[in-house]
């Protein structure tokens, strides 16, 4: 074990030498990654479901929209904060009900790598997307059901935006 934490450790410090990057938190990410994955096609198969050969167009759609909207609101959403933070500290205010976070320096790993894909949309995605797309096969109908409610809150944020920015333009022209 211990030579194996040594070779970890070369491996780190041959990858980014000049900055903390934790490879083992991210081997655990990925290794979550994949056995949440597993269990969702282990499911998928305990059930019999069949999946479909090519997801209608319409489907993916609507799981890229919600996927979208999901990812932001539990990795930027101030209400959602409480479920970042402790992996993360609050930096600022970004608006539109959104905050800037960065990750803890905690000394672990794991804590840090939680932290970045607790805290990054793109990231984020990924996990999101897999989960939409194992629930369209398990339990589609509610799946569409929450899809359809997130992706109608994203249409909204871009209307609110669209009309504060109206707004403001039709105040500059007053001036």
């Amino acid at each position: 074990m211990t030579d194996l934490k040594a070779k970890a450790t070369r491996l780190r410090r041959a990858y980014a030498p000049h900055e903390h990057r934790p490879l083992g938190g991210y081997v655990l990410a990925m290794g979550a990654y994949a056995g949440a994955t597993a269990m969702i096609a282990g499911l998928v198969r305990a059930s019999r479901r069949s999946v479909p050969e090519r997801p209608a167009t319409v489907d993916v759609v609507l799981l890229s929209i919600a996927t979208h909207k999901l990812s932001r609101l539990l990795s930027k959403d101030a209400v959602t904060s409480p479920l970042r933070a402790p992996f993360t500290r609050y930096a600022r205010p970004v608006g539109s009900g959104e905050v800037m976070e960065e990750v803890r320096d905690s000394g672990s790993p794991t804590r840090h790598a939680v932290g970045e894909l607790l805290s990054c949309p793109f990231c984020l995605a990924v996990w999101v997307a897999t989960g939409f797309t194992g629930g369209l096969v398990l339990a589609p109908r509610l799946t569409r059901l929450v899809a359809t409610a997130l992706t109608a809150v994203a249409a909204s944020d871009f209307l609110q935006m669209a009309y504060a920015t109206a707004q403001q333009a039709a105040e500059g022209g007053e001036e």
